[in-house]
């Protein structure tokens, strides 16, 4: 069960239909990639990174991603996900700058 942080909580709106993304790495590391479309039409991401246990790493909201379908940021932020898991693994830190 992930353990989310307060990111995803002030995010999360169970009335609005969302996509969601879900990668595990050989490590066991979760990402997490969610996006919807808010009440206004604008496109929305979340990302998340959690350890194996579930514990958060890493969320970071995105308001608007213009320019962009749902879809096209889904596939963004998975890829964004990737790229910050890859670096704190290099670094051996999971202090991520955003």
């Amino acid at each position: 069960m992930l353990k989310r942080g307060d990111d995803y909580k002030r995010w999360c709106d169970p009335g609005l239909n969302h996509q969601v993304h879900q990668q595990t790495l050989d490590d066991g590391t979760l990402l997490e990639a969610q996006t919807r479309l808010s009440r206004t039409g604008a496109t929305q991401l979340f990302i998340g990174i959690y350890e194996a246990d579930g514990a958060c790493i890493h969320e970071r909201v995105y308001d608007q991603r213009p320019g962009e379908t749902t879809t096209r940021a889904l596939l963004w932020g998975l890829g964004r996900a990737r790229r910050l898991a890859q670096e704190a693994r290099k670094h051996g830190t999971w202090i991520i700058n955003q």
